[in-house]
C-alpha cells in the first residue's frame, strides 16, 4: 500500500465489495479471514459503516449491505425503480391486484416501486415508502424465506399471508434471489379472504422476472 492510499477505506470498500458479493451476509469472522485483519479491525469498520447505513446486521449478527448504498447516487434508487416497473406492471395487470417490489432497510420491509391494475374496480393502496416489519406480511415474510433459501439447493417458492397488515386483505410475495447486495421480494395485495395458488406462482415468475432486469 503506497503512501498517497489509506488502509483504512481500502478496507471499509473490500468490507462492501464482499458483502455485495454475498446473498446472505458475512459473519464477523467471515470478514476477518477474508481481509486478514483481526476481528477487532472488522468491528472498527462496521461500527463506522453502519454509522454512514452502508452496512447492516441482522438478528443473527450476519453484516449486509445496507439501503445507505442506493442513498449514495440519488438515481440508483429511482433505477431499481425503474428496472422493476415492467414486471411489476405485467403482474398487476394480469392479476387483477397491486404490485410492489418491497427492499430490506434494517428491520424493516420498505416498498420502493408499486404498480397498480388499470382495469379493476377496487383495489388495495399500497403505497411507495410504506414500511412494516419482516416478519409480517407477505413481503417481509418472503424476504426471510429468501435468506434461508440463499444456502439451499432448491430455489424459494411463494408466501401466502391474509389479514397481517390490513383487515381484509390477503398477499402473495416471492424473493428476489441472485441480486448482489438487494435483499427484496415481488408480491401482490389484494382484497380477498385468500390469494389463488396460481397467483403466487405469477409472483414466483415476476421475481424472477426481476431480478433479471437489476442484474
Amino acid at each position: 500500500m503506497t503512501a498517497e492510499t489509506s488502509q483504512t477505506l481500502d478496507r471499509g470498500l473490500r468490507v462492501l465489495k464482499l458483502l455485495a458479493d454475498t446473498d446472505h451476509g458475512l459473519t464477523v469472522t467471515e470478514l476477518s479471514n477474508k481481509l486478514g485483519v483481526n476481528r477487532t479491525v472488522v468491528y472498527r469498520l462496521l461500527a463506522t459503516l453502519e454509522q454512514h447505513a452502508l452496512v447492516r446486521r441482522d438478528l443473527g449478527g450476519r453484516a449486509r449491505v445496507g439501503l445507505g448504498v442506493l442513498r449514495l447516487g440519488r438515481q440508483v434508487h429511482p433505477l431499481v425503480r425503474e428496472a422493476a416497473l415492467p414486471a411489476l406492471r405485467s403482474l398487476a395487470e394480469e392479476v387483477g391486484a397491486t404490485a410492489h417490489l418491497t427492499l430490506v432497510d434494517g428491520t424493516e420491509a420498505l416498498a420502493v416501486a408499486v404498480v397498480e391494475p388499470s382495469w379493476t374496480d377496487y383495489h388495495v393502496a399500497y403505497r411507495t415508502g410504506f414500511r412494516h416489519p419482516l416478519d409480517r406480511g407477505a413481503a417481509g415474510r418472503a424476504i426471510l424465506v429468501g435468506r434461508g433459501g440463499a444456502e439451499g439447493e432448491e430455489e424459494p417458492g411463494f408466501v401466502l399471508t391474509h389479514g397481517e397488515l390490513e383487515a381484509g386483505a390477503s398477499g402473495a410475495a416471492a424473493p428476489v434471489m441472485g441480486v448482489g447486495g438487494i435483499e427484496g421480494s415481488v408480491g401482490v395485495v389484494m382484497l380477498a379472504d385468500s390469494v389463488p395458488e396460481q397467483v403466487g406462482e405469477r409472483v414466483v415468475r415476476a421475481a424472477r422476472d426481476v431480478a433479471e432486469a437489476l442484474r
